[in-house]
């Protein structure tokens, strides 16, 4: 039919995926903030070596990562940047406009903060081996086995990013989201030893017990960090990480944006 209104052309995955990696780009505060995720693993791990800050029973693993607990909780908050920023700006209503499936809006931010994530930290965390292996070279340290604990440990970053960007989803407040991730990354640890029987899934449900078991360092204790072992404490924090995508998908198809 000549001459007729043409159907608008809506957006696929890729076009909304490019649409937010280009975005990303823009955002100084993202930059910043990975920035400064990457200085803490590395400084700590060049502090640890240089000052020779280890257990004797330690791995060089162990403590060329001790800076990642740091790194986790900047990372959480890159998480959260991903969509609050947008929702401070002003730029999300925007964005729904130019697509309005929303959950391909939120698929897209999770792809791109988990792989942003997972690439830094896991240059980062390697990086940070090496410094301390020649750091520490001749000491008598065990090194640890760096391969795959480190891809599990670049893992624990992009799931605690994803979970920041659902709980930034949910609460669209960016001190508040911060401040949620940052409890949701401790408070396990400390709350684990109270509850019993519990206290194997409890402790083991936080990004941070899992990065330390992976990590292989020997200042993780069944006491602090559950009584699971890394690669079943990173599966149990997929699950809820998946969980908390599914509620901020669910809240972000049904509520207005500001």
């Amino acid at each position: 039919m000549t001459g007729g209104r043409r159907r608008p052309v809506r957006p696929g995955f890729t076009d909304v995926l490019r649409a937010e990696a280009s975005k990303l780009w823009t955002m100084r505060s993202a930059w910043w903030t990975m920035a400064a995720m990457a200085a803490g693993i590395l400084g700590v791990a060049v502090f640890v070596g240089a000052t020779r800050s280890l257990q004797p029973d330690d791995t060089v693993l162990g403590g060329s990562l001790t800076g990642a607990t740091l790194g986790l909780m900047i990372g959480a908050s890159f998480g959260v940047l991903m969509m609050t920023g947008e929702h401070t700006s002003g730029m999300l209503r925007t964005t729904l406009l130019a697509c309005p499936r929303r959950g391909l809006v939120l698929a897209a931010k999770a792809v791109v903060t988990a792989a942003s994530l997972f690439v830094v930290a896991l240059a980062a965390c390697s990086l940070a081996f090496l410094a301390g292996a020649t750091l520490l070279s001749g000491d008598g340290y065990a090194p640890g086995a760096p391969w795959p604990a480190l891809l599990g440990v670049a893992l624990s970053f992009s799931l605690t990013g994803l979970l920041g960007l659902a709980v930034g989803t949910l609460l669209r407040h960016p001190g508040g989201a911060v401040t949620t991730m940052l409890a949701g990354i401790l408070l396990p640890s400390l709350l684990g030893p109270l509850l019993g029987d519990w206290e194997r899934w409890v402790a083991g449900a936080s990004p941070m017990a899992a990065t330390q078991k992976l990590s292989q360092t020997s200042d993780v204790s069944p006491e602090l960090a559950g009584s699971l072992a890394g690669w079943p404490s990173l599966l149990l924090i997929a699950g809820y990480v998946v969980a908390a995508l599914l509620a901020a998908w669910v809240l972000l198809r049904r509520r207005d944006v500001r």
